[in-house]
């Protein structure tokens, strides 16, 4: 189903079964929570308990949006949705059709869906509906087509249990806003490798990757090493925020978006283009060391991270 973030694989949050396809659908490992969507507010009481007075300030300014809530689970919240942990994440996404089909669903079902990105474990999101065709094929009954999403990167996570609200996740809602909204400081949480289990999606080291080996390259730097590269005849895809300022066979140059919002929104069909070229490296220009850019580097980190592993071979 399209979301203004990425497209979801969505299966009924109550219905264990059905979860169990989303996971093997994606090849999702089984101790990574999934996040809950809601089509109102008045049903965040069905999934969550204790839900502290920041909770309602938060899904009172975001929601519908893409902001995440950890808050602790209701004792009937399925396993194979929370990874066995005591939390669950909950957002309202704010895409129209996401909208009419939780509403309908509130009618003959649940009501709520749990409903990762619909693409392959660790691999790029998608953002249009082709995107989920190319990478679950067959794997999916249906795909609902509402075109591109609106964002374009995951939701930021915000973890509620602590006491003191810490972002799990960035995303297009920044902690500067989360703090503005609640009148605190939003912490960040620890890195990934200290936590023995993931308690958020998309918390791995290596996430939203292409096939491609990619690296990122601080923008002075840029030129050379596209020379360098050349140099050891290799071909390269580079995505910079200024047109190329040379023209070579072996060098795909696609100009990106000044702008963060912009560049978010670009940020996977971009990618998937880029690994789609056939080149032997991938080249981005890394982005400024700015807030509103904190979610797009936190993506392409990853990505770099993740590259260059191709399970088909």
């Amino acid at each position: 189903m399209p979301t203004e973030t990425v497209y979801g694989l969505a299966a009924d949050a109550r219905n264990p079964a059905a979860v169990a396809k989303i996971f093997a659908a994606k090849g999702r490992p089984a101790d990574h929570p999934l996040i809950v969507h809601i089509g109102a507010i008045g049903q965040l009481e069905q999934w969550a308990r204790d839900i502290p007075p920041a909770a309602h300030l938060l899904a009172a300014q975001y929601w519908p949006g893409p902001l995440t809530l950890i808050l602790k689970r209701q004792p009937d919240v399925p396993d194979a949705v929370t990874g066995g942990q005591d939390t669950v994440g909950i957002r309202m996404p704010n895409h129209p059709l996401a909208l009419e089909l939780l509403k309908a669903f509130a009618v003959i079902g649940s009501g709520a869906v749990a409903a990762p990105s619909a693409n392959k474990f660790g691999r790029i999101s998608p953002t249009r509906a082709a995107h989920v065709q190319h990478d679950l094929g067959d794997a999916v009954a249906m795909i609902l087509d509402g075109g591109e999403s609106a964002v374009g990167i995951e939701s930021t996570i915000v973890d509620l249990t602590r006491g003191t609200p810490v972002v799990l996740r960035p995303g297009a809602i920044t902690a500067e806003e989360i703090a503005a909204t609640l009148h605190e400081k939003a912490g960040a949480d620890a890195p990934a490798a200290s936590h023995p289990a993931p308690r958020v999606s998309g918390a791995l080291a290596a996430h939203y990757a292409p096939r491609t080996p990619l690296q990122l390259i601080a923008g002075d730097g840029l030129l050379r090493q596209v020379e360098a590269c050349l140099s050891k005849g290799q071909t390269i895809a580079v995505l910079a925020y200024s047109v190329s300022p040379l023209r070579h066979p072996a060098v795909l140059w696609f100009a990106a978006a000044h702008d963060a919002p912009h560049y978010a929104h670009d940020l996977y069909a971009n990618l998937r283009l880029l690994d789609a070229a056939g080149v032997d490296l991938i080249l981005v220009e890394s982005p400024p060391n700015q807030a509103e850019w904190h979610a797009v580097a936190d993506r392409l980190g990853r990505a770099a991270v993740g590259s260059g592993v191709d399970e088909s071979t």
